[in-house]
């Protein structure tokens, strides 16, 4: 309260940024991010405009994909991908299971196949298992779904470990998604320049808002990538990150989250 009151919605980038060296050195405050998304919302109401419109809009619409929740059997992500695609998606990814708190990459794989034989050849699919894997699991996996078809591999080992993707994005020719444990605009540079990932991903709430993810997407635009936000989960989540893919002329996806409403 003590850093907007009085001032205007218009003075957005000296409120929330983090571009001084006191705070750039420790990761963006969720909290500015937070006061970002509210100062667009209050923008957009002020002029009648939704805030795609403000940022520039590129697109009205955006295909979406259903996002599994981390089901626990091969038959659950069976049974459920055949009811996104009876309620009209045209993609499907998969976060797979977490078998006693951890992970089994064989069963992951098990289930990818599965998924993909009762959607059929032409259906698109993506995998995410979140960070999991070894760089040899990630191999194994990555090579497995792209034999599969699949048209996304998304964070298959943790984040931090940089020259693992790297040599993951060299050995495989599936898309690497990555980005959504990037906390810091500043961050995101380093990932690019060395091709540590194919596709740029962002959570705003981890980057500035929404101020932060259009310098995001625009910055993966200028290097020729896509940018596919994370909106895995609440209406708010889905609503702030719908506004920027709307806004970007690099995006493909809308995440919506399955079962609708969770």
């Amino acid at each position: 309260k003590t850093a907007c009151v009085g001032k205007s919605v218009l003075d957005l980038p000296a409120l929330t940024s983090q571009w001084v060296p006191e705070l750039r050195r420790r990761g963006q405050s969720s909290y500015a991010s937070a006061i970002d998304n509210c100062l667009w919302d209050i923008l957009g109401k002020t002029v009648g405009l939704p805030v795609y419109r403000i940022l520039g809009a590129y697109r009205n619409r955006v295909l979406a994909y259903a996002s599994s929740q981390h089901h626990a059997t091969i038959e659950q992500f069976v049974q459920e991908v055949q009811k996104c695609q009876a309620e009209g998606f045209k993609a499907y990814k998969i976060h797979p299971p977490s078998p006693r708190g951890g992970h089994d990459y064989k069963l992951d794989i098990e289930v990818c196949r599965a998924v993909r034989k009762a959607a059929g050849d032409d259906f698109i699919l993506l995998h995410d298992p979140v960070g999991v894997y070894t760089r040899e699991e990630a191999i194994k996996v990555g090579r497995a779904v792209q034999e599969l078809d699949f048209v996304a591999y998304e964070d298959p080992i943790p984040t931090t470990d940089v020259e693992g993707l790297v040599d993951l994005c060299r050995a495989l020719d599936v898309p690497i998604h990555i980005g959504e444990f990037i906390f810091s605009i500043y961050d995101y540079a380093e990932y690019i320049r060395r091709g540590a990932l194919d596709v740029v991903r962002l959570i705003v709430d981890n980057i500035g808002g929404i101020t932060g993810g259009m310098k995001v997407a625009h910055t993966a635009e200028c290097f020729g990538l896509e940018c596919a936000p994370h909106n895995w989960g609440e209406v708010f989540d889905h609503a702030v990150h719908f506004h920027l893919e709307l806004a970007m002329p690099n995006n493909v996806w809308f995440e919506m989250t399955v079962p609708q409403g969770t």
